[in-house]
């Protein structure tokens, strides 16, 4: 399949970035085409729609052969779901598919129609396969049955971010760098009390630790400077 366009996002690594698209509204990101794709007929009507279908590359996942069965992280990662049954990364293809806000459509001189988007899931720089409207009459189900992901919907954390740190991020960021701890980004199994976690986001490593389910922030690094 050929790439039409990368996203970029503050996501410059896999840990912290939410589980499904939508969870974090606040998180925006840039949709930019690939040279052969900016033309602006190709996104004629667009603007139109609300939402839009994201179909992309999960390509920082490393696999080998697939496996019928894998462990998802909210099951606490000891459980076996049938692979057609999860959104996990690992699967016989590398696609991925997230339900996206389009906020705007820029037109920029050089990089053609941009989409600047909203409640996003995705990786900086991640291949994007191709672009498809969300129709709410055939797209949406409100009574639809969501299996055992129903079971972990509503789990979150509190968020103890001192102001003191929270200064040092853009305050454009913050709200949405608090909304993505409290969806608590360590891996389900994982719950030693004294280990410190950093979150990469906007150019920023976010260092906190986690006590029932209260994550405290205790360091904000900013990764061009290394200053604490």
């Amino acid at each position: 399949m050929r790439t039409i366009a990368h996203i970029r996002t503050d996501f410059q690594e896999k840990f912290g970035i939410p589980r499904q698209s939508g969870l974090v509204k606040t998180l925006l990101g840039r949709i930019i085409f690939e040279p052969e794709y900016r033309n602006p007929q190709a996104v004629r009507g667009l603007e139109e729609f609300t939402y839009i279908w994201l179909l992309w590359k999960f390509s920082e996942s490393k696999k080998g052969n697939w496996a019928a069965t894998v462990k998802p992280p909210r099951l606490g990662g000891n459980q076996r779901m049938g692979v057609f049954a999860t959104r996990s990364p690992y699967r016989p293809n590398d696609i991925g598919l997230s339900s996206v806000k389009l906020e705007q459509i820029v037109y920029d001189d050089t990089l053609g129609p941009v989409l600047l988007v909203s409640g996003i899931d995705i990786l900086d720089n991640t291949p994007i396969y191709d672009i498809k409207p969300y129709l709410p009459y055939t797209d949406s189900h409100p009574e639809a049955k969501a299996g055992f992901a129903e079971e972990v919907f509503d789990y979150g954390l509190e968020v103890e971010f001192p102001e003191t740190l929270l200064v040092r991020l853009p305050l454009e960021k913050r709200m949405a760098v608090i909304e993505v701890l409290k969806q608590d980004p360590r891996p389900a199994y994982q719950k030693d009390e004294h280990r410190k976690y950093g979150v990469f986001f906007a150019g920023y490593d976010i260092r906190f630790y986690v006590k029932g389910h209260i994550l405290k922030v205790c360091e904000v690094v900013d990764k061009r400077t290394g200053k604490i």
